[in-house]
């Protein structure tokens, strides 16, 4: 049989499966993802085959490898192929789904084949494999973990194949020397107990998929665009809540929608079940609903604010500010996405600097506020976290040396931590009580849309500090939450920890 016969659909696979059974046949199945066929792959295959009399292999679709940004490096019709070509592999199906629980439930194996680190299941981060055990063992089979020799394709790809730039690779080297994989991931374990308060704007995105057809006949240089579909995301506030939700044990989540809102259903269903939302209803303005049209390759258009730019009336500025002298010093950490609309105001941010145990702030310029909208709007922040542009407009101060202006900016604040997102050149982060800087370069180099990035940096560096990790440290989360976001359209997905610790792991290979 030629190579290319042996890959075909999970349901072909199952139905050769029953049929060798049938006749007295042990079918053996691994899985994976095979990113790239080594050494110690063949060998892990060929002792699984010793097991039985046939050799079914499943790799998981390319959609579902969640190693992180970049991976996986060859395609899953490249990775069938390679494991086709071995004469002891019977079988190759692609799974389109992030487990081997579907693809156990349907080929029903008699023996499920992993490797020797999969034996401990405390070392699996998914959690996956006991999930697998469960499934082999309730269809009458057993698990099989092989003892052979161990590479990393991880390790090889980082090293040979140039996924990241020689910056990012030298950062990783030096950042190995001190830090593993598994003490970080059990320092993020640790914020489990915190409790956490967002406060700031809800917002609805919506991207209005188009394509353009070019320049309007009469109008200039208007551009005419076929319009395709809408989708919305929860951003804002409900987007920031969402990543602190995997990680944090307590989460409130303070904020302001427009009475009667239309959005409300669709907000509830998108929030996760274990942020409690405190929303009040502004007396006459609507939720903020932020519109983009978009090409195919997710360019911004033209973008539509549909909002009011002071939605909070003083009656419900009382309320919000008592709501917050009562309750804010409560929460271990109070961050703060105060995107510059009219929902935080001077008597909010006072209750909030002089009541919260931990501040961070972040303060985005954007269309609805630029040039009116800076830090410098809080007398105490203890972590700022701002883009670059953000930063010198709040310094009015173009020209001088990055790391001076920040100095400056965390001072008028009394920040104990600043950092600072600078895109493609990574991220900084300065301490200025005592003068020391961490920098870590971009830790993605697949961008799909950088919307929303800046919130789940935010999300991670504010709670790690707030639970007293390393700066260092800090900064490596922050960037490799940000890495993990912008191959994320909008906010269609927020970063789990799950997917945070697999590349965490990732990177530390």
């Amino acid at each position: 049989m030629g190579f290319e016969q042996k890959i075909g659909p999970l349901q072909r696979m199952a139905e050769r499966a029953r049929e060798l059974q049938s006749q007295g046949e042990r079918v053996v199945l691994c899985h994976g993802t095979f990113d790239l066929l080594h050494p110690g792959h063949v060998r892990h295959l060929r002792r699984a085959r010793q097991e039985g009399d046939r050799l079914f292999v499943t790799i998981t679709a390319d959609a579902y490898v969640n190693k992180g940004p970049n991976r996986p490096v060859f395609s899953h019709d490249l990775r069938a192929e390679s494991l086709a070509a071995l004469g002891f592999v019977d079988t190759v199906a692609i799974n389109h789904e992030v487990t081997a629980v579907n693809v156990i439930e349907t080929v029903k194996p008699d023996i499920y084949v992993k490797g020797n680190d999969y034996r401990s299941a405390t070392d699996d981060v998914t959690g996956n494999i006991r999930i697998e055990q469960d499934a082999v063992e309730r269809h009458g089979g057993r698990i099989f973990y092989t003892d052979e020799i161990v590479f990393s394709s991880t390790r090889l790809l980082n090293e040979h194949f140039e996924t990241f730039s020689p910056v990012t690779r030298s950062y990783l080297k030096q950042f190995k020397k001190s830090h593993d994989a598994d003490t970080i991931v059990e320092m993020v374990h640790s914020l489990k107990e915190m409790s956490v308060l967002v406060v700031g704007e809800t917002i609805i995105d919506e991207y209005c998929y188009a394509s353009p057809l070019g320049q309007t006949g009469k109008s200039g240089n208007i551009p005419s665009v076929k319009y395709e579909s809408t989708e919305r995301f929860a951003g804002g506030t409900l987007a920031v809540a969402n990543h602190v939700s995997g990680f944090a044990g307590k989460i409130t989540m303070l904020s302001g929608i427009g009475g009667n809102c239309p959005h409300a259903d669709f907000m509830r269903e998108k929030l996760h079940d274990d942020v409690t939302p405190v929303l009040f209803e502004y007396e006459e303005a609507p939720t903020l609903v932020k519109r983009r049209f978009v090409d195919p390759e997710m360019n911004k258009l033209f973008e539509i604010y549909l909002y009011e730019r002071n939605p909070v009336t003083p009656p419900l500025e009382e309320k919000i500010v008592t709501w917050i002298k009562e309750n804010a010093d409560a929460y271990d950490c109070v961050i703060v996405a105060d995107y510059g609309n009219g929902f935080v105001t001077a008597p909010m941010i006072q209750a909030l600097c002089d009541s919260a145990r931990f501040l961070a702030v972040n303060t985005q310029i954007n269309s609805g506020n630029r040039g009116y909208h800076a830090i410098t709007r809080y007398p105490r922040a203890d972590f700022v976290s701002l883009n670059e542009p953000e930063l010198r407009l709040a310094a009015h101060n173009r020209h001088d040396p990055l790391e001076l202006v920040a100095a400056r900016i965390g001072e008028a604040v009394n920040a104990q931590q600043l950092a600072i997102t600078l895109g493609t050149n990574g991220a900084l982060l300065l301490e200025p009580n005592s003068k020391t800087s961490h920098r870590s370069p971009a830790l993605s180099t697949h961008v799909v849309d950088r919307i929303g990035a800046g919130d789940a940096f935010l999300s991670l560096t504010a709670m790690a500090l707030a639970g007293k990790l390393s700066p260092d440290v800090v900064l490596f989360l922050g960037s490799a939450a940000a890495a993990l976001d912008v191959a994320i359209v909008c906010n269609r997905e927020t970063v789990e920890p799950v997917d945070l610790f697999k590349y965490i792991h990732t990177l530390l290979k």
